[in-house]
């Protein structure tokens, strides 16, 4: 038989989940303590604690941004190639084929007749670590996010603009050059 409480939950646990220095505060706060940031030793209980935490958050904001750039101009790359290397194959099939009567292959016909980009493995698995790399800062943005520390979420924000600010040309270059 086990002990049961009011509710009917199991209480045969070891006692209460004691996070740290304090429970979790449940609205927007500037208190500093008591705020996990990602893992339990992490926990900054001073002021230059917190402005660490705080200047860190910022920093990963920039990277975050940085690798949205890096990745928006690798695109323009990457595709400039794919679309090279398809061409020369155009080329090489059209060479070796003198009885077929083939138009020759431009840039142009080579964009009409490829809708989806060759797999390359060199692009594609680069392209896969840098945004998984993405996802798991955005996840990690968001569990900075859900501790409703004020300072934790001001600092977010404010790197992601700079970020966006500094690198952001970059990025939205690389969606309109063709």
């Amino acid at each position: 038989m086990q002990a049961r409480d009011s509710n009917g939950m199991i209480m045969s646990m070891d006692g209460s989940m004691d996070l740290a220095s304090g429970n979790m505060l449940t609205y927007l706060h500037f208190t500093i303590g008591g705020d996990i940031l990602w893992f339990q030793g992490w926990v900054p209980q001073g002021p230059g604690a917190m402005f660490g935490a705080c200047v860190g958050l910022f920093i990963l904001a920039l990277v975050d941004r940085w690798i949205a750039a890096c990745r928006a101009m690798m695109e323009v790359h990457w595709a400039k190639r794919a679309q090279i290397a398809y061409a020369n194959r155009l080329n090489a099939n059209a060479n070796s084929d003198k009885a077929k009567t083939v138009p020759p292959s431009t840039l142009g016909n080579v964009l009409l007749m490829r809708r989806a980009p060759p797999f390359i493995p060199a692009h594609d698995i680069v392209r896969g670590i840098m945004h998984a790399g993405q996802a798991a800062l955005s996840f990690a943005f968001m569990l900075a996010v859900m501790t409703f520390q004020l300072g934790f979420i001001i600092s977010l924000v404010v790197g992601l603009g700079v970020g966006e600010t500094l690198f952001g040309r970059y990025a939205h270059a690389g969606t309109t050059l063709h």
